[in-house]
């Protein structure tokens, strides 16, 4: 840099500030608007447009949302509600639909008069997909006429113009993700039919249908039973205590309340809350009248029907959770979310409804159904006395806990600074890899804890037999915030910002990292909620050539660096994965996979997945907990047919199979 480039650069002036037009900066920050720019943004667009159907059927104008990725993967979403307004805006003077598409914050959801309910708050939603998409078609059908716009990366082609007359009504949306801005595209039938199905256990009334041409696959999703099918859903594979989900439904300050829950032979809770079609995962206001109204009434019911002895045993809000599953929908017109993500509902009149509604329904329903009544008290008395022999467990590790490093597992390699934010711990398959990865590690910030053979399965054992084992009371005492659920875990006494799952890359490291991950959710779910919980990265390949070294995460990333070592012909030769320990040596090159963690030598671990400047690590997070629990469920649980039809289903997808 020059003296004269050294000087503008320092100058901050008028000439300084860039103002970005239009949807310039949702291309500058695509982010900041739709999460990244991997796969889960890019799933996120369809859920943008999706979303703008869904609350038009809130409305009570639309019953059916349509889906389809076509063979380009491009995709289209059509509804059958009013359609986007066509005509001239009073403000901007040109056409209200190029409006929408094209200005951020431009939508119906700010005033309560064309929308009373929706999820989107800010008007960003359409608008930004139609700024990250290489092209975007819209046509609107509306009074008796159809009406087309076309764009390209959010500029409008043409003006609006006609293309013939119709009587239905509605929107369709068709567009193509923009190769600038996206890593891949690749759509997920699995990722989108998820979100899909979930929306249409929410409102019962519509039917969505996802279709895609790439391999002919097509799925409708109608469920006249709405939450009360989606507890069913979830609890699939699970022994249900009672024949039927209770189901409450009600209105109160023009706020409905929905909720559906049944009991079943799990030791774990399973609440699931929605707020305008939202998933809230981190609970808020309608989760606390839930749990407040549940405890109460049952409380109640069990002292006045004498199913519980004043003094005898005390049942808490925990014990009459433990094998709950349920899912609760509110419906609020002006929701006030904690933090930009919406995950936690703040409104306080809300915690309120929802109390009173579902405690009044609830003590009406179990004074008309005694039998029932009397499983679920059975069941918590049950939970409490295990609850007790937790409690005991639980003590004994946190007395140990206070004796600060002296109870610190003689296993763990601790870093030697203290503050957690810049501290992390890598939990380890075996002494081996324990080995390299103390020996590769900065010791000032990064812990290492190997675990010794496989933890034990958490979906089959209750807490204080959970406390038993060695390689989770390891991890509980490294950790330092206790293990349970909300109310049990203290996240400021955790010890390390991040806590990162490590594993070889083959059957038993997947097997271990699942059974990790099984724990996590169970029972230390606010790590996850928190976002301290990563999943490492180890190479698969070392492609050499000369004093030349490069690692590889994949295969495809494997092809393209030895065609940038100018081996495009060694790269069609090997054409597939390659066997554990296999090297292949071809055109001046040595290509080797690696097996396991343990292979590598301290620098190469170093340098290829602890490293913080050139690693990759995979973010744990509760996006959708509903089916993260019936997916541990199906993994980890006793039934084997659904696990034969989930490998079966995703067999597909799989890469390096070690067999």
């Amino acid at each position: 840099m020059t003296k004269e480039q050294e000087q503008q650069a320092r100058q901050y002036s008028e000439t300084s500030i860039k103002v970005l037009e239009g949807l310039e900066a949702v291309r500058k920050r695509p982010a900041m608007y739709i999460g990244d720019v991997g796969v889960r943004g890019l799933h996120h667009l369809v859920s943008e447009v999706v979303d703008n159907s869904i609350d038009e059927a809130l409305a009570g104008f639309c019953d059916t949302i349509s889906v389809t990725i076509h063979k380009d993967q491009s995709v289209t979403v059509e509804d059958n509600g009013r359609g986007i307004p066509v005509g001239p805006h009073p403000v901007k003077k040109i056409s209200t639909l190029e409006v929408v598409m094209c200005t951020l914050h431009a939508g119906g959801k700010f005033d309560k008069q064309t929308y009373q309910v929706s999820g989107g708050l800010h008007g960003v939603g359409v608008s930004v997909v139609n700024a990250l998409s290489e092209w975007c078609e819209v046509q609107v059908t509306r009074d008796g006429e159809v009406h087309q716009q076309r764009y390209t990366r959010g500029a409008p082609d043409y003006k609006i113009k006609k293309l013939g007359k119709s009587k239905k009504s509605g929107t369709k949306t068709t567009f193509y993700p923009d190769a600038e801005i996206f890593k891949t595209i690749d759509f997920r039938f699995e990722v989108l039919e998820e979100r899909l199905r979930e929306l249409a256990y929410l409102n019962k009334t519509i039917k969505i249908s996802l279709k895609d041409e790439r391999n002919d696959e097509e799925v409708i999703f109608f469920f006249k039973g709405g939450l009360k099918d989606f507890v069913e859903y979830i609890d699939t594979n699970r022994q249900p205590l009672i024949k039927k989900p209770i189901y409450i439904e009600g209105m109160r300050d023009n706020t409905p309340v929905e909720l559906a829950f049944q009991y079943n032979d799990s030791y774990s809770e399973n609440i699931f809350t929605y707020v305008n079609n939202i998933n809230t995962h981190e609970g808020g206001t309608h989760l606390v009248g839930f749990k407040t109204a549940l405890t109460r009434a049952l409380n109640n019911y069990a002292y006045k029907n004498g199913l519980v002895k004043e003094g005898k045993i005390s049942i808490s809000g925990d014990d009459f959770r433990e094998g709950l599953t349920a899912v609760l929908s509110v419906k609020v017109a002006e929701p006030q979310f904690e933090g930009q993500t919406k995950t936690k509902l703040g409104n306080s009149e809300t915690k309120s409804i929802v109390e009173t509604l579902v405690g009044e329904q609830l003590t009406l329903f179990l004074e008309q159904n005694p039998p029932v009544a009397k499983r679920i008290i059975e069941k918590a008395v049950r939970a409490a006395e295990a609850r007790n022999a937790a409690r005991r467990a639980r003590d004994l590790t946190r007395r140990k806990n206070a004796m600060d490093s002296l109870s610190l597992p003689g296993k763990l390699a601790d870093c030697s600074i203290t503050d957690p934010e810049h501290c992390e711990i890598y939990l380890v398959e075996g002494d081996s890899a324990g080995g390299s990865a103390k020996q590769g590690r900065d010791r000032r910030f990064q812990a290492i804890l190997p675990l010794r053979g496989k933890i034990l399965n958490v979906e089959k054992a209750r807490l204080h037999k959970i406390l038993e084992n060695n390689e989770i009371n390891a991890m509980v005492s490294a950790f330092g915030a206790g293990i349970g659920g909300e109310e049990d875990m203290d996240l400021s006494s955790l010890r390390y910002g991040k806590i990162i799952i490590m594993t070889d890359a083959d059957v038993d490291g997947s097997h271990i990292r699942t059974l990790l991950l099984t724990f996590f959710f169970r029972y230390m779910k606010p790590l996850l909620e928190n976002k301290n919980v990563y999943i490492a990265q180890p190479p698969l390949y070392k492609i050499k050539k000369g004093k030349t070294e490069r690692y590889a995460f994949d295969d495809d990333e494997r092809d393209e660096i030895i065609r940038t070592l100018g081996g495009a012909k060694v790269a069609d030769a090997i054409d597939g994965p390659v066997d554990e320990n296999e090297v292949i040596k071809k055109g001046g090159m040595t290509v080797s996979r690696f097996k396991g963690l343990g292979e590598m030598n301290p620098e190469q671990l170093w340098d290829t997945t602890m490293n913080p400047e050139t690693r990759t690590l995979l973010l744990v997070t509760m996006e959708n907990a509903a089916e993260a629990d019936r997916l541990f469920q199906i993994l980890m649980g006793d039934d084997v047919e659904p696990r034969r039809q989930f490998i079966e289903r995703n067999a597909r997808y799989v890469r390096n199979l070690d067999v």
